[in-house]
């Protein structure tokens, strides 16, 4: 995915709460919109750099959106929206090998009362696929998901062992927003309830895959799939 806007740079300074920060720009300060709400300490460290893109809008509290954080000499994507872009981009062009034969793509599609975020149809065996952006990933190369507890991703994980056991496709896809992963794990010491939640998952027969990113200003794209160890 091209990114066509003009980038600006900057300097992280603090993250004032789940969705702003605190950034300088040329000596000034202003704060960001943080498009997730993950913690990503590890990230947002003061100094950091950081590539924003200016939010023109008057109606809008924030000068910036936070896009990208400069980490371990590479650049790392926090917007939690990008991944559901890339794999849109990716499943219309039948580039993600594991889905490339469906003609239907339906995104946000509702499974009773909830929403899953696509759903693939064909003439065969439909999919449910749900979508999960990783940003943390260990010194020696081990993509963590998730960052906080989240109940959320334990429900979806439920959502999609349900519609397996009914005899449905599903698929959680891990899309790590970084390029220096070598797998990819759930982060049992943060939420050891969503690793169970996975590992029953896949027992019932839901497919898990992850994919690493090639992270620049200019482009953002799905890279190569790693390893999912459970």
């Amino acid at each position: 995915m091209r990114i066509d806007e003009p980038i600006v740079y900057g300097t992280f300074i603090r993250r004032d709460n789940r969705f702003a920060a605190t950034v300088e720009v040329a000596g000034t300060t202003a704060l960001a919109h943080v498009a997730s709400s993950g913690r990503m300490a590890e990230l947002f460290v003061p100094g950091a750099v950081v590539a924003l893109l200016p939010r023109d809008r008057p109606e809008c509290r924030t000068r910036y959106r936070l896009l990208l954080v400069r980490h371990r000499d590479r650049w790392v994507s926090v917007d939690a929206q990008m991944p559901n872009r890339l794999v849109a981009e990716a499943l219309a062009a039948h580039a993600l090998p594991p889905f490339a034969g469906y003609g239907e793509i339906m995104p946000e599609a509702r499974r009773g009362p909830h929403r899953v975020d696509f759903y693939l149809s064909s003439d065969e065996r439909p999919c449910w696929l749900e979508v999960k952006s990783v940003t943390l990933v260990t010194a020696d190369g081990h993509a963590l998901f998730p960052d906080a507890p989240t109940a959320r991703g334990r429900e979806h994980l439920a959502l999609l062992r349900e519609a397996a056991q009914e005899g449905a496709r599903a698929a959680a896809l891990f899309v790590i927003q970084r390029a220096d992963a070598r797998d990819f794990r759930p982060h049992d010491a943060h939420d050891p309830a969503f690793g169970v939640a996975m590992r029953q998952a896949v027992a019932a027969g839901v497919e898990v895959y992850a994919y690493c990113c090639n992270v620049s200003p200019h482009e953002i794209t799905l890279a190569a799939a790693v390893p999912v160890i459970l």
